[in-house]
């Protein structure tokens, strides 16, 4: 099936409603491997992940990177600040901040007896800085 439009703004359109394989490829890869980081996250921690809100961020990823132009989604893709950062604000957006708020805020304290890679403070930052917003 082709689509054929003298106009560029439903060729626009349709790219952003149907994305290419690869960016779907690249989504889906991206959404695992953020999973992949929250399961390590509350695993190292010792704690269970607040599923409902594991979803929930995944969910805000996934809307955040389709929503982005394709030249920072390629952007993206290269580089491993920019990820982190995605994933930071999923984290949060998704509500993940405020779980477990207390004990994590504690076990932050002492980050080097955790075990997690220093990208991890993406996360551990938002339980150790300022209070979360109100919902």
């Amino acid at each position: 099936m082709a689509i054929v439009s003298v106009h560029e703004h439903t060729v626009s359109f349709f790219a952003m409603t149907h994305p290419t394989a690869a960016q779907s490829d690249f989504v889906l890869a991206l959404r695992e491997e953020f999973r992949a980081h929250l399961e390590t996250f509350y695993s190292q921690l010792k704690l269970a992940p607040p599923y409902e809100s594991v979803e929930k961020a995944i969910r805000s990823l996934t809307t955040n990177v389709h929503g982005l132009p394709n030249a920072q989604r390629a952007r993206l893709a290269q580089d491993p600040g920019q990820k982190w950062e995605q994933f930071r604000r999923a984290f949060e957006t998704s509500g993940l901040a405020k779980k477990h708020r207390g004990i994590i805020a504690g076990l932050a304290r002492n980050r080097e007896g955790l075990g997690l890679p220093a990208e991890y403070d993406h996360f551990l930052d938002l339980f150790t800085s300022n209070p979360p917003r109100p919902s």
